[in-house]
């Protein structure tokens, strides 16, 4: 089981319509009933502090996976170049670090090599991994 995030004191003001003190009372309370419970610099979070935290995905993990996916569906093909920075900043709405994080991914497990100047190249089915991002 996973603890569910929860939301930060703004959303809660948005969500019920309530003030901001109503709002940081409520999830005070909700922790002193041990309901709620704060991981300072990540939030708060439903359940008991034992059970571990679903893990976030990055947008870097998110593009990595369509991409994979992509590569799986045959959309991108070997020996052939992914979509450049700047086509996937576009289409994902991101920043070029964002984009080049997702392609660093995609080259450490496998999926996609880069020539320098050139671009980066779907990777051969042999050369792949089984599972990936």
């Amino acid at each position: 089981m996973f603890r569910r995030y929860f939301s930060m004191t703004s959303l809660v003001v948005e969500e019920f319509a309530v003030s901001r003190i109503t709002a940081t009372k409520a999830i005070r309370r909700l922790r002193d009933e041990g309901l709620v419970y704060t991981v300072q610099g990540h939030g708060s979070f439903v359940g008991p502090e034992d059970v571990p935290r679903a893990p976030r995905e990055t947008k870097p993990q998110r593009i990595a996976a369509e991409l994979v996916e992509r590569i799986r569906a045959g959309e991108l093909r070997p020996d052939f170049p992914i979509p450049s920075e700047s086509t996937l900043m576009q289409q994902y709405d991101v920043a070029k670090g964002t984009v080049r994080l997702a392609v660093a991914l995609l080259r450490e497990q496998g999926w996609v090599f880069t020539v320098p100047q050139r671009g980066t190249y779907v990777t051969k089915p042999e050369d792949r991994p089984e599972n990936g991002v």
